[in-house]
């Protein structure tokens, strides 16, 4: 974990290697991501200002980290950005990594999942979901 200025952490876990992970010949720090489902999610809060909602929130998406077929994820806050392009109005992001689409599917329907959304819907105003493929 790395501390930021703002005193929240940015959270980034990886569980295992895949074949699907793999170097890029750019430079060693840089890591390609072949035939891989990315799953990222926006979370605006009800309640902007409530550091205890958003740690609410940030621990549920810790507890929902556990589930097997999420092989990488991220929970992030906006970056102190400033560009008009930029739209950093979001609480929290929560990036997942998946091998394929039917882990995703089966992510979708996980009971952590559910219990996530049964636990901590109450604390959102607003969720933004972006699935990707690789081009």
């Amino acid at each position: 974990m790395l501390p930021r200025k703002s005193g929240w952490v940015f959270r980034i876990g990886c569980k295992r290697p895949a074949d699907n992970f793999v170097p890029s010949p750019l430079n060693q720090f840089t890591m390609e991501l072949k035939n891989t489902f990315i799953h990222h999610v926006y979370f605006w809060l009800k309640n902007p200002e409530s550091k205890e909602d958003l740690q609410k929130l940030v621990d549920g998406l810790e507890a929902l980290a556990s589930v097997e077929e999420i092989k990488m994820y991220h929970i992030g806050v906006p970056a102190p950005t400033d560009r008009e392009v930029i739209d950093n109005t979001y609480a929290v992001s929560w990036l997942n990594i998946f091998e394929t689409s039917e882990d995703h599917d089966t992510y979708q329907v996980h009971p952590k999942h559910l219990k996530f959304i049964s636990d901590c819907s109450s604390l959102w105003s607003k969720v933004k979901v972006y699935d990707s493929l690789q081009h």
